[in-house]
Order: structure tokens, then sequence, then C-alpha cells
């Protein structure tokens, strides 16, 4: 029986490119995970340096705001909560646009966990 792991691997063989992708996505998600914010530039001018030009351009636009990036994959600090709150505050809006006025909206986000 062929496993999903099996396949990938199949076909990671049969395309150099999906195996350079692998690999440059893999260690960008151990510098998230791992914060190591500090292997960012050697991170970016390795995939500039490969021909994965999605990929390149990704790495480059990094590059704009590279202490702002290399912060988020370095320090413990998130924005999280306050991104979750936001995107829950326009969800509501989305829901009740057109549907009801201010007063409303504000009891349900003040009543909404």
């Amino acid at each position: 029986m062929t496993t999903p792991a099996d396949k990938l691997h199949r076909l990671r063989e049969r395309d150099p490119e999906l195996d350079r992708l692998t690999l440059h996505v893999r260690m960008f998600g151990a510098m998230m995970t791992g914060r190591h914010g500090d292997r960012l530039e050697d991170w970016i001018t390795d995939v500039e340096r490969d021909s994965l030009t999605p990929l390149a351009g990704f790495a480059r636009n990094l590059r704009r705001d590279f202490d702002a990036v290399r912060n988020g994959l370095s320090l413990p600090h998130s924005s999280g909560a306050v991104e979750g709150n936001i995107n829950r505050l326009k969800m509501l809006k989305r829901q009740m646009f057109g549907r009801a006025g201010l007063d409303l909206l504000r009891k349900r986000v003040l009543l909404t966990p």
C-alpha cells in the first residue's frame, strides 16, 4: 500500500524544483517555530540565489521590512490576540451589514464571546 509520504517522495524525486521548494519552506518553518530570526538573512540569500521565481519574490518582499520580520521570527511577543479580536469584529460587522443599526451591533459585539 502506498502512503502519502511515499507519493510525495516519488514526486520530489521526479521534480528537483519541488524538492528545493520543500527544503526552503521547511527551513522557513523551522525558523518560525524555533524563533530563529537570526537565520533570516541567510535564508533570504539562499532563496534569491535559487531559480524558484515565486519564492524569490516572497523573499524580496520580506527584505523590504527585514527588521520587523526578523523580530517577528525571534521575539516571543505576538499580536495574535488583538488580530483575533479585529477578525471577530469584522465578521460580526459583515454579518450585520444592512440588517441593523449601531445599537444592535454594539450589543452583539459585547455579548458575543
